[in-house]
């Protein structure tokens, strides 16, 4: 009996990296106008981001049917395989329900469902430890306790270079993001502990923004030994403006690890966003 370990598109991976990872990726769809796009599928990255900035129609983001849950689902059934599904969080998305919905139609109780309760990158870091822990002979179960412990450990904060796509989403009144980008004001976010986004700072410009996601990146000690990842929408230069604040900071980092955000969350935080994903240290 094998483990299967499935995740969404929300996760950010390549098709080389899930192909690597032998996992199955779920893709949300992603839609221009009256134009369709199964995310990571038809449209890459940067594909997305063109038509977000040049393009006239504003995306709109919609989460996997359970039909699309429930074919992988009974074919793990049929082999008699056991599922762990690592989702974006129920908080963003309708995907967990879906997928719990499709669990219920398939009538499969070897299914496993995490929230992961973070989003891109967040949902890297447990999947990656899923696969390495089923690629070292570890049970399903052994597997969900790990994840579920590691879950409150993770940390996303993120500098936004515009209110823009705040707006255009409908998360912020035009007017307050019209008076924010002519100040200059950049939103720093954050998952908390419920899988919800929330506001944790605002600053002056981007090297302003960078001090405080770095300030709020070292006063929560990273474990190390644990995998850091970096994150930029569309265009790396704050990106590497931040990581370089980090090293000023004393913080080790040799080989950033450096990866775009895709549709899924690029609809909403827009261009020039940076930020920083990694696991705290386990408090004594």
């Amino acid at each position: 009996m094998a483990i299967r370990i499935i995740t969404d598109s929300a996760a950010d991976y390549s098709a080389q990296e899930i192909k690597k990872r032998q996992i199955t990726c779920i893709p949300m769809t992603v839609t221009f106008g009256d134009k369709e796009y199964l995310d990571g599928r038809d449209i890459t990255k940067e594909e997305f981001f063109q038509l977000l900035t040049e393009g006239k129609d504003f995306p709109k983001t919609s989460q996997p049917s359970p039909s699309n849950f429930l074919s992988c689902f009974e074919e793990a059934k049929e082999a008699g395989d056991t599922v762990i599904a690592i989702l974006i969080s129920g908080a963003l998305s309708g995907t967990l329900q879906n997928a719990t919905l499709a669990k219920g139609m398939a009538e499969y109780e070897n299914i496993f469902i995490i929230d992961s309760r973070i989003a891109t990158l967040g949902m890297r870091i447990l999947v990656d430890r899923a696969v390495k822990m089923r690629d070292a002979g570890r049970t399903a179960q052994e597997i969900v306790t790990e994840i579920e412990n590691l879950k409150p450990r993770l940390r996303l904060f993120a500098g936004l270079d515009t209110l823009e796509y705040l707006a255009k989403g409908g998360r912020l009144s035009k007017t307050t993001a019209a008076l924010g980008n002519l100040a200059n004001l950049k939103p720093i976010i954050t998952f908390t502990a419920d899988g919800n986004v929330s506001l944790c700072g605002k600053q002056m410009g981007i090297r302003h923004a960078c001090r405080q996601v770095a300030k709020l990146t070292m006063a929560d000690e990273p474990d190390m030994d644990c995998p850091v990842y970096f994150l930029y929408a569309y265009d790396q230069k704050n990106c590497a403006a931040f990581v370089h604040t980090l090293q000023k900071c004393g913080l080790d980092i040799e080989s950033p690890k450096v990866r775009g955000i895709g549709p899924i969350i690029g609809t909403h935080i827009g261009t020039g966003a940076f930020g920083i994903v990694y696991v705290a240290k386990e408090t004594k």
